[in-house]
């Protein structure tokens, strides 16, 4: 049904499905404001302060995008506070309006709640203070200048092939696969108050539903909708027990699970714990359902290179962090930054002028050309399933 793959052993999987968050910082940055949840502030410039608020750091991704906006706003000359929110909406708004009244001239906000931050961006905007929003699009107010992030919804779109390509119905060149199905499948999504959550499931559904209309794949549950599938704050323990309600609720008649839409790798890692505990596996060859997920953290891209965890999503943070400068380095200039899209991303309010980056998915036999060479990372991080 899959393509045959070397099986490799997996020691201690159980440790590695928990990974979460390293404590130092991400790959292809350096280790400013990596050490806690408070923030760090640059050496002396002579460009301006800039002000840099990430949502959490118990996602290694956030913390590589921190380190990598720091560094790269200190190598341009400008003063940095870089401070992550713990995945707290109200210690976010206080660490934003810090940032206000101590005088940034510029803040990127990766927003928790993208409606939360309205009163903290009216100020900015009192304060002449242009707002870049970073990754995660800043919704229901005009107090946001530019967004800069990946092409989302194609991130879905690669989510969904790859399920598709790692059960057989297609090639890895996108052409038919040999099998058939049917496939039994279940979709989980995002956090519902990240608007990147919507755009991820339009993608992945617009891709896969021609095939659960033509019966290639059912999902078995009846759980389809976005609403149905939202993990909140995209966490791996609230995902892990989805899917431990859903084994037992819908595959409890002996019915086999064959594959699992996941949009982030936390979450991947949650569900590939609930389905080892349900003795499925260990590795895809010996029957792990196939599953998905997106920002190739360590942990997951270990996963993926010992057969465990099927594919991932590649969002290169080092070339959103420098997108980012750039177009701070714009703002601060007197000028406005280059957009390549102009009409995608309403916030509610109005159409955010954007820059979208594109992504790369991630199979076992990618690691080496999209995460060693390129690097994200090394041979020896990815073997640990540590950076």
């Amino acid at each position: 049904m899959r393509r045959n793959k070397v099986v490799v052993a997996v020691a201690g999987i159980t440790l590695a499905l928990g990974l979460g968050a390293c404590s130092g910082g991400g790959a292809g940055s350096g280790n400013g404001g990596a050490s806690g949840d408070g923030g760090s502030e640059g050496a002396s410039g002579e460009g301006g302060t800039v002000g840099v608020s990430m949502p959490t750091q118990t996602s290694e991704r956030w913390i590589a995008d921190g380190d990598a906006v720091e560094s790269g706003l200190k190598d341009a000359g400008y003063d940095v506070t870089l401070q992550f929110a713990g995945d707290d909406i109200p210690t976010q708004s206080q660490q934003i309006d810090q940032m206000i009244t101590t005088g940034v001239d510029l803040l990127i906000v990766a927003a928790i709640d993208g409606t939360a931050l309205s009163g903290q961006l009216q100020a900015a905007a009192d304060a002449g203070i242009p707002v870049i929003s970073y990754d995660r699009l800043i919704r229901d107010t005009e107090n946001v200048d530019f967004y800069v992030t990946f092409d989302n919804e194609e991130v879905g779109v690669q989510q969904a092939t790859a399920l598709l390509t790692g059960l057989g119905v297609l090639n890895a060149d996108g052409s038919k696969g040999s099998e058939a199905g049917p496939f039994n499948i279940e979709l989980f999504a995002g956090s519902l108050d990240d608007n990147n959550a919507h755009f991820f499931w339009k993608g992945a559904m617009d891709t896969l539903q021609p095939y659960i209309d033509d019966g290639t794949l059912v999902v078995k549950s009846g759980q389809t909708t976005i609403e149905q599938g939202a993990i909140l704050r995209w966490a791996q323990e609230t995902a892990q027990k989805r899917m431990e309600d859903l084994l037992t609720a819908a595959y409890s008649d002996g019915s086999q699970l064959d594959g699992v839409l996941s949009p982030f790798d936390g979450i991947s890692r949650g569900i590939l714990t609930a389905l080892q505990n349900a003795g499925y596996g260990p590795t895809i060859a010996d029957g792990m359902p196939i599953v998905t997920g997106q920002d190739a953290e360590i942990a997951s891209v270990k996963l993926i290179n010992d057969d465990v965890q099927s594919s991932t999503i590649f969002k290169d943070t080092r070339k959103l962090a420098d997108q980012a400068v750039t177009s701070a380095e714009a703002f601060l200039a007197g000028n406005e930054p280059e957009a390549n899209d102009t009409e995608t991303y309403d916030n509610g309010v109005k159409v955010v002028p954007s820059f979208l980056l594109p992504v790369d998915v991630v199979f076992k036999d990618d690691i080496q050309s999209l995460l060693i060479d390129s690097g994200y990372y090394t041979q020896d991080q990815v073997e640990s399933g540590q950076a």
